[in-house]
């Protein structure tokens, strides 16, 4: 069975054997009369506004509200006596500047990573110096056998060691922790 070809058969073939219909009466809807005819009277009204007002000049407009016989001369009244006391007790109030110190908490340190052996403590101190920060490693013995820590610091404030600490999460070093030097 051979297949037929679907793409180069036209789309809009005209039967020369069937009647043309007739195309369908355009038919307006109530809705649509109804639309029209509120379009067509505002239209008329906004006319008739424009052409009632055209004729008046705005001197006529002022004079019109402005007549001197019918104004009063009129004063403010004062001001209602105060109920309250504590706005003239607000006027008064002195406040006492307290003076504080601001104590240093010390020096910091940021602490990156904490090894069994000197080879891994090494290979993490050359991924921070690849970050453009100095490192350093100090072996800490203890019950459970040594550990080699690698650590950033001293640093005076705080704010220099969460600026470092960010600038290695960049570099995706996140297991640094500050803490104070002590």
């Amino acid at each position: 069975m051979t297949h037929q070809d679907y793409v180069s058969r036209t789309k809009n073939k005209k039967n020369p054997y069937k009647k043309q219909q007739a195309p369908a009466p355009k038919v307006v809807t109530a809705k649509l009369k109804l639309l029209i005819v509120i379009a067509l009277t505002f239209g008329i009204g906004f006319g008739y506004l424009l052409w009632s007002i055209k004729d008046i000049t705005p001197e006529e407009a002022t004079t019109v509200n402005s007549n001197p016989s019918t104004k009063k001369a009129t004063t403010l009244p004062e001001p209602p006596k105060e109920k309250w006391a504590y706005p003239q007790q607000l006027q008064e109030k002195e406040v006492d500047a307290g003076e504080y110190t601001v104590e240093d908490r010390g020096p910091w340190k940021m602490q990156c990573g904490s090894f069994r052996t000197q080879q891994q403590a090494e290979k993490m101190k050359a991924t921070i110096a690849f970050a453009g920060l100095s490192s350093h490693i100090s072996a800490s013995s203890g019950s459970n056998g040594t550990w080699h820590k690698v650590y950033l610091g001293p640093y005076d404030k705080k704010r220099d060691a969460e600026r470092d600490k960010h600038k290695l999460r960049g570099n995706r070093i996140s297991t640094c922790q500050i803490w104070l030097w002590r």
